[in-house]
């Protein structure tokens, strides 16, 4: 049964850059480096079965296997026993060429045991063919020569061993992966310390599996620790936010919803299970459990310090703030045509809560106040929708509100000095005088003089300036007068 997290979208807009480079990382690694690999493979096993290694080899490989089985406690070998047999008894020489040469930890066992497993003459003839074989072949396969393996751990290699893969159908499977899991944790954390924490919880998965196979010379390789971590972080960040998961079970799939963090015991149990019980298989199980343990711990430890969540990253992108205003604008609408001005009024004030930006949302209200002009609510609507103006450079509105303000509030809630005040400076700036001196008779009938002082000589100069004499003089006499 698989479950993976599909709570987020991608946004093409601003691509997943670090993602896609480590995917077209781990192609370019696979094409171009492990290329070569098939070729040192088919050379090995050339030279391997022209020479009579398959002989000597083969039935000290069958008792090497039993010893494993009954005293070594490896019970999961016995497949891997019964196929050799079986390629025996058919005489498939060349898979059996391609197991033991594949087995590193019996090469080893061979080397420290010849003395005791063939006679002087054999061992001079494995001498003189087989570890020429391995060091100039074998040892310079990818795997072995910057995979993980855990009886000679380096740090480059709990690096470079992620970026490696055992096949197409290995590497095309962690690149979806990848990909579905990366762009969010990404969006989540910004690409650098998204960077950082993928390549550390690919290192610290290759310590977990380590540590649970100390002294193996079977080398690990692959992005599935990393892609762990992911998985671990992905549900972390959301913590107990419920999220949607896909699962998929025999030719069954569907989407269900559930506390994130409530996956992550699941996914942790699964990988300890088949670590258990599942037999030979090949997967790395505790690597798997160790990238979970480490994406979930270094965002739950450290996510209020180094792999700290951005703060944009919970907000809806723009396409999905555009789909729920239209849909919730489209209701208050709604409300307003089965004339529910009530709830029409509740649904704008909830729209402007999460929509400030949008000016359309402050023109429905003030027209919905303007329905009880004598309550206070319709004097802040025409004071913020008069702001509005003058932030939008539309003097024309804001006069107009002002204008329908006096004629309909005016007598019950008046409007302030500087609200006058500022319907005056905008008149003078789009040269309407006329309206500028209905703003300053409004204003000295306020009771504000100092105010009424400035206006009144503002006026004065601007008729100055237009050669407007008798006007000019009118206005200096008034402040004369106060």
């Amino acid at each position: 049964m698989l479950i993976v997290p599909v709570e987020n979208t991608i946004n093409w807009k601003r691509p997943p850059w670090i993602t896609l480079g480590l995917m077209l990382t781990c192609l370019l690694v696979f094409v171009f480096y492990q290329g070569s690999d098939p070729r040192l493979m088919t050379t090995a096993l050339e030279r391997y079965l022209a020479s009579d290694l398959l002989e000597l080899e083969a039935p000290v490989y069958e008792q090497y296997l039993q010893r494993k089985i009954n005293l070594g406690g490896e019970s999961g070998r016995l497949e891997e026993l019964e196929a050799f047999q079986q390629s025996a008894v058919e005489e498939n020489r060349l898979w059996m060429a391609v197991s033991l040469l594949s087995d590193r930890e019996f090469y080893s066992y061979m080397q420290a045991s010849q003395s005791l497993i063939w006679a002087s003459r054999e061992q001079q003839l494995w001498q003189a063919q087989r570890p020429p074989i391995q060091e100039e072949l074998i040892e310079q396969l990818s795997a072995n020569k910057v995979g993980l393996t855990p009886d000679e751990l380096s740090l480059a290699k709990l690096i470079t061993y992620q970026f490696l893969h055992g096949g197409w159908g290995h590497l095309l499977g962690n690149l979806v992966f990848l990909f579905l899991l990366g762009f969010t944790v990404e969006k989540a954390m910004g690409p650098g310390r998204y960077l950082l924490a993928y390549l550390l919880c690919g290192a610290l998965s290759g310590l977990v599996y380590t540590a649970f196979s100390v002294g193996s010379k079977v080398p690990l390789v692959g992005a599935s620790g990393s892609i762990s971590g992911l998985m671990g972080m992905y549900v972390a960040i959301y913590g107990f936010r419920r999220i949607r998961f896909f699962y998929f079970f025999g030719v069954y799939f569907n989407y269900f919803r559930a506390p994130a963090l409530a996956l992550l015991p699941v996914w942790l149990g699964k990988e300890l299970y088949d670590y258990w019980f599942a037999g030979a298989t090949g997967i790395a199980y505790m690597a798997h459990a160790g990238g979970l343990l480490a994406g979930a711990g270094l965002v739950l430890i450290l996510g209020k310090s180094w792999f700290q969540v951005k703060e944009t990253f919970f907000e809806p992108e723009d396409d999905e703030q555009d789909e729920h205003f239209t849909s919730s604008y489209a209701q208050a609408m709604g409300s307003l045509g089965r004339m529910e001005f009530g709830l029409a009024e509740e649904q704008f004030e909830a729209l402007r809560q999460s929509y400030p930006d949008r000016p359309i949302i402050l023109e429905h209200l003030y027209q919905l106040a303007k329905l009880r002009p004598d309550l206070p609510p319709y004097r802040e609507r025409a004071r913020e929708l008069m702001s509005l103006a003058i932030s939008s450079r539309q003097p024309e509105r804001m006069v107009g509100v002002w204008q329908e303000y006096l004629s309909k509030g005016g007598a019950y809630e008046p409007l302030s000095a500087e609200d006058h005040n500022r319907v005056l400076f905008a008149c003078l700036r789009n040269d309407d005088l006329k309206t500028a001196e209905s703003a300053f008779d409004r204003l000295r009938e306020s009771g504000d003089d100092t105010l009424a002082s400035e206006a009144c000589r503002l006026l004065a100069d601007e008729f100055d300036k237009r050669q407007m004499l008798h006007k000019a003089r009118h206005y200096r006499q008034l402040l004369q007068v106060e």
